[in-house]
């Protein structure tokens, strides 16, 4: 076994926050923070450290401005902007090497409807100099005016990473491809070098759909699809060739079904395993015998193991993943005691941690956050034991306005454990409260975990009880979780919904009488259903970008084009939701738009009239079905907007419209 081998019980850490600091609430408490607070743009995206720890890049903004790229000398605390646009956003980015950054720009105030150019992708030097457009951001390429012609990288090119303490130049970049019928061929991995713009295109071993680089920053796996069949092919550093390593059902999870995650400084694979608890594990892969080791590395009883190793240029120090919260679990015991020595400092914070490449530098990256405070970003010296602030992500949140949260675990009538977060509003009493339940989307996909969101945050501080379960279907919890929601759209996945709102009643913490659905997405499609199902128990609903109709997801017509792939729908859509033909009264019963006369209660819908995933025809047809027998329907379109609102102009509009709606209806402003 190896020396860093964890297997950890049920993360404590949202307990250990709620009780470490205890709130003074104020007799009159300040009016609560506005809506701009919680869905404006954010001054402060993210640091990260050069490789030797002796830079440290920002990306940031001002009020009404664009976010630009800062490079901070730590040892003469000097700044230098190193890219800053008039027209675009600087957007992701990372350290290639000690000197070096790579980025790619978006326009964060244009709609998905109204975007005309593409990422781009641009590399400078620490001190601004050396900068070169490595993609366009014209959709049609174009060469270099210089003397000497290059191409350019495809418009569709996307950062693919890289190992910054291997100190090239050098770095890689995705370009998918799309077929004859406008969907993904396969996925080209392109070497790029960052100061002449010249690049190459990787040789693949098939349609690849995915690749994962060394730990010397060289392509070593690619992860190949064909015949509904996913093969993860590795490239022998002897033989200079492509072999199989394992291959398994692209649509059904088996036994020999893993998910490669990194490779380690000695050339180990790490990857993502289900063993027979029915959750997944890290475990170490052998590349030459193509055997799983059985022991995990890491592993959390009742979690499926989510996030990423923790590797510098020496070793792998940990990982950072979610059970109920997000935190570090470290290997390391340097790690381990530097973590000790910060969460001294911050005790009432999770703190997540980040070092520079090279692992020579004391200083680190530190992001901490918990229920009541958004991330705030720290710079720690692990050798004078000093801490300095950075920046934060939400300045105006002040959290002794914010609400407590908790993980919990409720009952579902049939026995199944549901996980879920409450948060409570702040200072309130803890009974008799109005209560909104907001459903994830996916639904194949995991909610939230415990720590500040900008939405329940938001309905705490008016008033409100937020519950969030993690019904049967959603992932994070082990495959019988998530199997118990096959072909439950509407049945028992929604009667996980309401056994959450009647526990809470049960607790006394709700007032029955006060009790509003609401969602995206599934989330939606979630809300609709409990305003058929419960008409008693919920007083109104919420859906944005909601799927109306289970049969629309397979066959929306022509006048579409779905980012839902053929292949998707023929094959994981049936097991998962249903066949459109066998379980056509199932689809029926199941469907808002055909049970629309049975919707009776105020409901809010909003939709994008560019979403791929949802079109608006789901919102438009419903709205229509609706409101033949039940007028109080309040319709919001954004035109620009695709599956979720990217422009801040419009999440202020939609959650100061949410506000009003849910004080009319179960807040102070309802009719009693």
């Amino acid at each position: 076994m190896s020396a860093f081998t964890r297997v950890l019980g049920r993360a404590t850490f949202a307990a250990l926050v709620l009780v470490a600091s205890p709130l003074t609430i104020a007799q009159t408490p300040p009016a609560p923070p506005p809506v701009s607070a919680f869905f404006g743009n954010a001054p402060f995206g993210d640091a990260r450290l050069s490789p030797s720890g002796r830079h440290l890049a920002v990306r940031a903004s001002a009020p009404g401005k664009r976010d630009f790229l800062t490079v901070i000398d730590l040892e003469t605390n000097s700044a230098k902007i190193v890219a800053h646009y008039n027209d675009a956003d600087v957007r992701n980015f990372y350290w290639i090497n000690d000197r070096r950054l790579v980025f790619d720009t978006h326009e964060k105030g244009v709609g998905p409807g109204d975007q005309r150019l593409m990422p781009g992708m641009y590399a400078v030097d620490f001190d601004g100099g050396r900068f070169v457009e490595l993609a366009s951001r014209n959709r049609v390429n174009k060469s270099t005016g210089t003397r000497i012609v290059r191409r350019l990288l495809p418009p569709s090119s996307e950062m693919a990473g890289n190992t910054p303490w291997a100190d090239s130049d050098d770095t890689y970049a995705l370009a998918a491809v799309g077929d004859t019928r406008n969907e993904l061929s396969h996925i080209d991995l392109l070497q790029v070098n960052t100061v002449s713009g010249q690049y190459k295109t990787v040789p693949r071993p098939g349609a690849t759909r995915g690749w994962l680089l060394d730990h010397k920053g060289e392509p070593r796996l690619a992860i190949t699809y064909k015949d509904l069949t996913t093969t993860l092919q590795y490239l022998d550093p002897v033989t200079n060739k492509w072999r199989e390593l394992t291959s398994f059902p692209t649509f059904k999870e088996t036994a020999a079904t893993i998910e490669p995650v990194a490779f380690g400084p000695t050339g180990t694979l790490f990857v993502k395993a289900r063993g027979k608890a029915g959750t997944t594990a890290v475990h170490t892969f052998d590349v030459n015998t193509g055997k799983l080791d059985p022991q995990p590395l890491l592993s959390a009883p009742g979690y499926d193991i989510d996030g990423e190793l923790v590797i510098n240029r020496d070793k792998v120090l940990g990982m950072q993943f979610r059970t109920d919260a997000v935190s570090n679990e470290w290997f390391d015991a340097g790690m381990k005691a530097i973590q000790q020595d910060v969460d001294k400092l911050l005790p009432t914070t999770v703190n997540l941690m980040s070092g520079p490449a090279r692992g020579d530098s004391p200083l680190l990256v530190v992001t901490a956050y918990s229920d009541v405070v958004a991330p705030v970003f720290f710079l720690y010296n692990s050798k004078t034991k000093s801490l300095n602030k950075v920046g934060e992500a939400r300045p105006g949140i002040d959290p002794t306005q914010m609400g407590r949260q908790q993980f919990l675990r409720y009952k579902a009538r049939d026995g199944l454990d549901i996980p879920a977060l409450l948060t409570m509003p702040p200072g309130a009493k803890r009974t008799g409260l109005p209560l909104v339940v907001m459903v994830h989307g996916g639904p194949w996909a995991r909610g939230k975990s415990w720590g500040w969101s900008a939405d329940s945050q938001f309905l705490a501080t008016r008033g409100y009880a937020v519950l969030e379960p993690e019904f049967r279907g959603s992932l994070g919890f082990g495959s019988n979780h998530e199997r118990a929601g096959y072909k439950q759209w509407g049945l028992a996945m929604q009667n996980d919904i309401a056994d959450g709102v009647r526990w809470a009643v049960d607790k006394g913490l709700v007032d029955p009488k006060r009790v509003c659905i609401a969602g995206a997405s599934y989330g939606g499609y979630s809300t609709l259903m409990g305003l058929v199902n419960d008409p008693e128990m919920f007083r109104c609903g919420i859906s944005f970008v909601g799927v109306t109709d289970i049969g629309l997801l397979f066959d929306n017509g022509a006048h579409f084009s779905s980012d839902t792939s053929r292949d998707v729908k023929k094959h994981s859509l049936p097991e998962r939701v249903g066949d459109p033909v066998t379980d056509a009264d199932q689809f029926r019963a199941t469907s808002p738009l055909q049970q629309a006369a049975r919707i009776t209660q105020p409901l809010l819908l909003a939709y994008g009239g560019v979403d791929r995933r949802v079109p608006i025809n789901h919102g438009t047809a419903l709205r229509d079905a609706v409101m033949r027998t039940n007028k109080q329907v309040e319709w919001v379109e954004y035109p620009e907007e695709g599956h979720g609102w990217a422009l801040e102009k419009n999440r202020i509009d939609f959650w100061g419209r949410v506000e009003k709606f849910l004080d009319k209806n179960i807040g102070s402003g309802a009719v009693r």
